[in-house]
């Protein structure tokens, strides 16, 4: 039968997240019953809940959860009751980019993450006046006590890490430690420039460490924030307040410029920057994209300098293989994410955007 579930909803033309009750179907033979015990709030979930990316609302949002199998369908293998999860992201897992082991570039990655319903166009909640809620966002919508999840979205862990320190790992962590671990294969000794320390821009930062990088310059605004940065790691900092991004971290380098740079912001002028700032035979990565049609220039006489720049999607490895080597990390102390996150009740989810909004939380996760 039906459950009844406490879910936070993005509603259209409205400025906040109602907390509702739901009620939420039985999974089908191919869907996972997950009870949330915590979600990541993504920049991703507060462009979907003002219309900036292709979901249709009302819907359910969330894609960083951590929680535990309650129920699974006929057809589903892999996890069962009892078995503590990390939801991710959705995949077909039968195109040629699935099958080569890259299930963020699948060919159905719209439909599947973004679309909040299934694959025949239903949904498994209804509000109390029996209409439909989407769900289904990334495979789990987890802003809610519970939510049905695709089993391609779930990755089996181990009980040791607490849920809020582990929800990032879902989408954030492992989007700016894979593009530095995968996309980029920064190496050691070498030079990077982090553009952006939030949540993303600090786990490129651990990354960075983590592969050896002889200096790596952390670009930001806030001051609380570069000083993190520089306990996290970071061999020097520049404030964009007071200097301009590509003039400090070439000043820096003595005008070489750095061999690798992250742009984490979503900003199209950050990503010229983090291409302005590239020394030849340099690489950036671009993660973050805010706008449709969104674009910019790169001077193409630079770019004969062997100069490269490409996009990198939820950390360019198949994250059931991504997340556990993180984790392996932050067991050992050498990926303290725990030290970005703070925690907000699930009801508390309007101060939770407006904090992080404001700059005053890097990573909030929610607690059910």
């Amino acid at each position: 039968m039906p459950c009844t579930v406490t879910a936070a909803v993005a509603r259209p033309d409205q400025p906040e997240f109602t907390l509702e009750r739901l009620e939420l179907d039985d999974p089908r033979p191919d869907e996972v019953l997950v009870r949330y015990e915590a979600a990541g709030l993504c920049h991703t979930d507060l462009e979907a809940a003002v219309g900036h990316v292709p979901t249709p609302l009302p819907a359910v949002l969330g894609h960083e959860g951590a929680g535990v199998v309650e129920a699974v369908g006929s057809a589903v293998t892999g996890v069962r009751p009892g078995d503590r999860v990390l939801a991710c992201l959705d995949s077909c897992g039968d195109c040629p980019n699935c099958l080569r082991g890259l299930p963020m570039y699948c060919e159905d990655h719209i439909p599947l993450n973004f679309g909040a319903q299934r694959a025949d166009g239903t949904t498994g909640l209804t509000d109390t006046d029996g209409t439909p809620v989407r769900d289904h966002f990334f495979g789990q919508s987890s802003f809610a006590t519970h939510g049905l999840a695709h089993p391609r979205s779930l990755i089996r862990v181990d009980d040791d890490i607490r849920p809020e320190a582990l929800a990032p790992f879902g989408c954030g962590v492992i989007t700016g430690a894979g593009a530095v671990l995968n996309s980029l294969r920064v190496r050691p000794g070498s030079t990077v420039a982090v553009f952006g320390p939030g949540g993303v821009g600090f786990s490129t930062l651990m990354a960075a460490v983590v592969a050896g990088a002889a200096r790596i310059i952390v670009v930001g605004r806030e001051a609380d924030r570069l000083a993190l940065a520089r306990e996290l790691g970071a061999t020097d900092t520049l404030d964009t307040g007071d200097t301009d991004p590509v003039e400090g971290v070439l000043e820096l380098t003595g005008g070489r410029g750095v061999d690798y740079s992250v742009e984490c912001t979503g900003s199209l002028r950050i990503m010229r920057a983090a291409t302005d700032v590239l020394a030849p035979l340099g690489s950036a990565a671009v993660l973050g994209v805010t706008e449709a049609e969104a674009t910019f220039e790169v001077n193409a006489w630079e770019l004969l300098k062997g100069r490269t720049v490409t996009g990198s999607v939820m950390g360019h490895q198949d994250p059931a293989a991504l997340i556990p080597r993180l984790l392996a990390l932050h067991r050992v102390g050498r990926f303290p994410v725990d030290r970005l996150v703070r925690t907000y009740p699930l009801a508390d989810i309007n101060t939770a955007v407006k904090d992080v909004r404001a700059g005053q939380t890097v990573k909030a996760v929610l607690t059910m």
